[in-house]
């Protein structure tokens, strides 16, 4: 079994980032606690990366903080556990150790805590996934100077910071426009908060848009909260006041489940009574009856071009900041069908 630097830092009695950049000849380390980690890594094996390879890959440690709602049942994030898993690829793929750790945040996704993994661990690039963040960033930077990426987040102000994100607004946009092009005319949106989540916002606009090309004047939106209880909820608040509607856009897959479930109360068929298409493809829906129609969003992939921007960003920092765009893709299966003549 590979020794773990965790291994090393625990036999030379420091920390893991300590560790690290006592291994990597960085700065800050005293030099009896470089010798005592040096010699931990020769006794138990630790291979030593070479200077070549450090010029190449000016990051040894990643810092990734995962988004966590402070009102959050869930253990874990369905859309974030597929993003870390793409940081994990990427950071293995190029010999980078990885530190990880939930950043609770409110209900407009601002951080609330900052875990302690920030405040103590020695690491030399940081990946931000799904906060909103204001004056907080700055703080970072000036206490850690370190490269920051974010990952499905978001920024206010003048504040530049390095972005990957997922084309929310061309995605709604789609989504909306298959449903038109197979006849519906009564399409509800059922969102969460929009003024709370930008990313929220963006596929609400993308919905509009879509409506306003297609000459469609009379909209159908609710807002609830992002668990399938309140959906279920919303949605029959939706059908209620608005029975003419024949498909329903729901603005993540977490919360359509709620939708079909509320369908079923009200015995309208899916998809002969109701065409219900929802966005993000997440495991949690693979296996439901009707399958659904949702939009793909490469989250695995989102989390690598995070790796790879921080390492880019560390090589050129005084680089203008880079947002980056992930296309959607319509994946088509069998909650989407004609409206009733």
């Amino acid at each position: 079994m590979s020794v773990t630097l965790r291994a090393v830092a625990e036999t030379a009695g420091v920390s893991i980032g300590t560790a690290s950049q006592a291994l990597n000849n960085r700065p800050g380390v005293a030099p009896e606690t470089r010798t005592r980690v040096i010699e931990a890594a020769n006794e138990l094996g630790y291979p030593i990366k070479t200077l070549s390879l450090l010029q190449e890959y000016p990051i040894s440690v990643v810092g990734l903080l995962l988004k966590h709602s402070t009102d959050d049942q869930e253990p874990v994030n369905h859309f974030y556990a597929y993003v870390q898993s793409g940081v994990e690829a990427e950071c293995r793929a190029r010999g980078l150790h990885l530190m990880y750790s939930n950043i609770e945040v409110d209900a407009q996704s601002r951080p609330v805590h900052w875990p302690i993994m920030l405040s103590e661990a020695r690491i030399d690039g940081l990946i931000l996934c799904g906060t909103f963040i204001d004056t907080a960033l700055d703080t970072i930077r000036r206490q850690h100077n370190i490269p920051i990426v974010m990952l499905d987040g978001y920024v206010t102000g003048n504040q530049a910071c390095d972005r990957v994100l997922t084309d929310n607004f061309t995605g709604a946009l789609m989504a909306t426009r298959y449903l038109i092009e197979h006849g519906h005319r009564h399409i509800g949106l059922i969102s969460g908060p929009a003024e709370d989540c930008p990313s929220i916002r963006e596929r609400r606009t993308g919905y509009l848009e879509a409506l306003r090309r297609a000459g469609i004047t009379e909209t159908f939106i609710e807002e609830s909260e992002l668990d399938q209880a309140a959906s279920c909820k919303t949605a029959h608040r939706l059908l209620q006041r608005a029975a003419s509607i024949t498909a329903i856009f729901v603005c993540n897959d977490e919360i359509t489940l709620g939708v079909l479930k509320a369908a079923r109360e009200l015995d309208l068929r899916v998809p002969e009574d109701l065409s219900v298409i929802g966005f993000d493809n997440l495991a949690l829906i693979h296996g439901i009856s009707p399958a659904l129609t949702t939009m793909h969003v490469d989250k695995v992939l989102m989390g690598r071009l995070g790796v790879r921007q921080l390492l880019e960003r560390a090589r050129n920092p005084g680089m203008p900041a880079v947002t980056m765009l992930l296309q959607t893709e319509l994946v088509v299966r069998e909650s989407v069908a004609r409206p009733k003549p």
